[in-house]
């Protein structure tokens, strides 16, 4: 089953765009609510590129690492990657004047339940847009 969460960004997509791979900037966003961090990102955003990020409880509790491959990279358009669990994932990236929207789709697993999957991916994306809006010079 393939879920899907949407955000739009007010920023133009230059920014979006390097917000998004820049591993300084994925380390600032990429955890679902401000009990997690993202402590280290790799980024190698090009087909057949890697990227793992580290994703932790700041308590100790708990963490895991989100790896994957790039296989596809259309710069300031679209990325899809392929995860460790070999589950797909596709975002796009779309303008309209200097909103973004990104619409990122991917496979569920079958640990989680689809509520709890969507809503922490849109959760992670929620905190992206944040990120971005009010970083933004």
């Amino acid at each position: 089953m393939d879920i899907t969460v949407e955000t739009s960004i007010n920023a133009p997509i230059e920014l979006v765009w390097d917000f998004w791979t820049s591993p300084d900037h994925i380390t600032l966003w990429n955890f679902a609510s401000d009990t997690w961090c993202c402590p280290k990102a790799e980024n190698d955003v090009r087909p057949g590129g890697s990227f793992s990020w580290r994703m932790e409880a700041k308590d100790g509790s708990m963490g895991f690492d989100f790896e994957g491959m790039y296989q596809e990279v259309i710069p300031l358009k679209r990325i899809t990657s392929k995860l460790s669990d070999a589950r797909k994932v596709s975002i796009h990236f779309s303008t309209n004047n200097d909103l973004v929207t990104i619409k990122e789709t991917f496979e569920a697993e079958n640990e989680n339940p689809i509520d709890l999957q969507r809503s922490g991916w849109q959760a992670i994306l929620d905190n992206f847009k944040k990120h971005v809006e009010t970083t933004t010079p």
